[in-house]
């Protein structure tokens, strides 16, 4: 059985108490749904969504209801934190492999705005340290060696990225207008000179000397992506478009007090287990939390910024914790279905506490 990708949606990212203040995660989520399952009909198993800030209960299945989608259709929350999104795709393909199922809609919804939660959830233990994840950047910073200016030129080129997608119309066709906003909140409101704005922000967590500022890090937002996983064959027996086809993935560990490098031994695995080296692969997305965290996982493997991160993200666009993961997936799905010269792909995000996750995807027009 084979595992693939034939449509993905986000709705637009608004920014925490922005445009989506007062939509609740399920609402998000069934939106996409609802608009995902369409030539479906009543041939889904599951819906799989991941969700970090609440508020709680079983998200996946009180979407997929509110999206009108018949009860035999059950549903699963998974909570990695960043990698939530990610982990719900994973954990879809998995099943299409083993047979478990045909047909799944796996993502995540995020909504900061309406979080019952007033802390973050503890991420390791107290004899290892459990910084926040500002605290933690900076301590990547200093162990990797990255400076405030590879910091800043990577998010000026983050930033430029982001608003050239957006200009092209490559975001436009990642998302389904929710209600009626049409584009990220964050683009809509970027006025002053990128290089201006980057160069003058202060350092947040780390008071003299520190090198994580508001501008090359994320904000915190709210937002929903989804992505349909299917059986190939189940695929093309109704008339659908495979992309993406999903090969393998890895799931790694690191010290919790440096989360930021967490998506390298993931990828490393993951290439060594498929026999392919980091010259095989033609596009990375990796979540942009912070831009030490790119620079550093870049600088570990040995990725140039032309394979990485094509589009911008998460430092332009927001980082809507349990969606980000599908978010990764969803710009390749839509960058594979405009280029030619692609055959592998792969998506990482690290998360608090420490887990780096990867995934390798296969495109099928390159590879037919």
């Amino acid at each position: 059985m084979k595992a693939v990708i034939t449509d993905a949606k986000r709705t637009i990212i608004g920014r925490q108490n922005g445009w989506l203040k007062s939509s609740e995660p399920h609402e998000l989520a069934a939106h996409l749904i609802r608009f995902l399952a369409r030539p479906l009909g009543e041939k889904m198993n599951e819906v799989i969504l991941g969700n970090v800030v609440g508020p709680g209960g079983n998200i996946a299945r009180l979407s997929a209801l509110s999206a009108g989608l018949p009860a035999s259709v059950t549903g699963m929350t998974i909570d990695r934190q960043c990698s939530a999104g990610l982990e719900a795709i994973r954990t879809a393909c998995y099943f299409v492999k083993s047979g478990a199922g045909s047909c799944y809609i796996a993502g995540g919804t995020e909504s900061a705005s309406l979080s019952p939660f007033q802390k973050r959830a503890r991420f390791s233990p107290d004899e290892w340290g459990d910084p926040d994840m500002g605290d933690a950047a900076e301590k990547t910073a200093e162990i990797y060696d990255i400076s405030r200016k590879m910091q800043d030129d990577y998010a000026k080129l983050s930033y430029k990225r982001s608003m050239s997608a957006h200009i092209n119309g490559y975001y436009e066709e990642e998302i389904l207008p929710f209600p009626k906003w049409t584009v990220d909140e964050s683009l809509s409101r970027m006025r002053q000179s990128i290089d201006q704005v980057v160069s003058k922000a202060r350092p947040v967590f780390k008071k003299p000397g520190g090198t994580v500022t508001a501008a090359n890090s994320c904000g915190i937002h709210d937002g929903a992506c989804a992505v349909v996983v299917m059986e190939e064959q189940k695929a093309v027996e109704f008339g659908l478009k495979p992309v993406l086809r999903f090969v393998d993935s890895e799931v790694s560990g690191v010290d919790p007090n440096v989360p930021q490098i967490s998506p390298v031994p993931a990828i490393q695995k993951l290439l060594k287990k498929q026999g392919l080296s980091m010259k095989d692969i033609d596009l990375f997305e990796i979540n942009e939390a912070f831009a030490v965290k790119i620079v550093a996982c870049a600088k570990e493997l040995g990725i140039p910024y032309h394979k990485l991160n094509v589009n911008g993200g998460a430092l332009a666009l927001g980082h809507p914790y349990g969606a980000s993961g599908s978010i990764l997936v969803t710009r390749l799905f839509y960058e594979a279905k405009r280029r030619t010269d692609l055959k592998y792909v792969v998506a990482a995000i690290g998360s608090g506490g420490g887990i780096g996750t990867a995934l390798l995807f296969e495109v099928i027009d390159s590879c037919a």
